[in-house]
């Protein structure tokens, strides 16, 4: 099995830590070099100009999905130009009463190289793509392929 690893880093700065006014700013890094601005949700007083955490839920919920399913994909023949999806996750209340990220709804667009496939094995490459997705079989979020 594989490890993954991800170090996020946070400095208070010039502002007083109070509640209403601590920096909310951080970086996360990949030890790729790759640091990625990162900050709470402009609702909860982030920066708008960086990626929040559940931005980032939704991104990794929807790349594990593409990323599968252009996996099934190769392997079945079917040949992919292009895939864009918008992506669009809910924060609100589970079960028991605990804001979380309820509901995430993909929304590829997919070119293909000549036809497309068939309505029925579009929609098993789908199926297909969320069972096997490492992401999705993580969390408990409503994961739903429009």
């Amino acid at each position: 099995m594989a490890t993954h690893t991800a170090t996020v880093r946070w400095e208070r700065g010039d502002k007083p830590f109070e509640l209403a006014t601590y920096n909310r700013d951080h970086q996360w890094d990949f030890g790729s070099g790759e640091t990625l601005n990162a900050s709470a949700a402009p609702s909860y007083k982030g920066n708008p100009d960086f990626v929040d955490p559940e931005q980032a839920f939704v991104a990794s919920l929807s790349s594990c999905h593409m990323l599968t399913f252009l996996a099934l994909a190769a392997n079945k023949g079917v040949i992919v130009n292009s895939y864009v999806d918008k992506a669009e996750g809910e924060l609100g209340k589970n079960d028991d009463g605990r804001m979380a990220m309820i509901k995430v709804v993909l929304r590829p667009q997919i070119q293909y190289e000549g036809d497309a496939p068939d309505a029925d094995t579009l929609e098993k490459l789908h199926e297909r793509a969320h069972k096997a997705c490492f992401i999705a079989n993580s969390v408990t979020t409503e994961v739903v392929v429009e």
